[in-house]
């Protein structure tokens, strides 16, 4: 059987914290941001954890072992 490839969008969104968690991006932040305030668009810039119920689906397409 063939090696499984790694969903190439999902390597350049996701990545792992030391401990194993799976950090993301905010979303939002991209366009329309004059309306936006600056503590909004700041605290967007941080990155955020993946929720537990999305951690399954998330290491399927990254190929690591649950």
């Amino acid at each position: 059987m063939p090696k499984m490839k790694t969903n190439s969008s999902a390597k350049k969104r996701f990545s792992f914290t030391g401990s194993g968690k799976i950090k993301r991006k905010h979303a939002f932040k991209s366009h329309i941001l004059t309306k936006k305030s600056t503590k909004r668009k700041h605290n967007l810039t941080k990155t955020g954890q993946v929720h537990k119920s999305d951690e399954g689906n998330i290491k399927l397409l990254l190929n690591v072992g649950k």
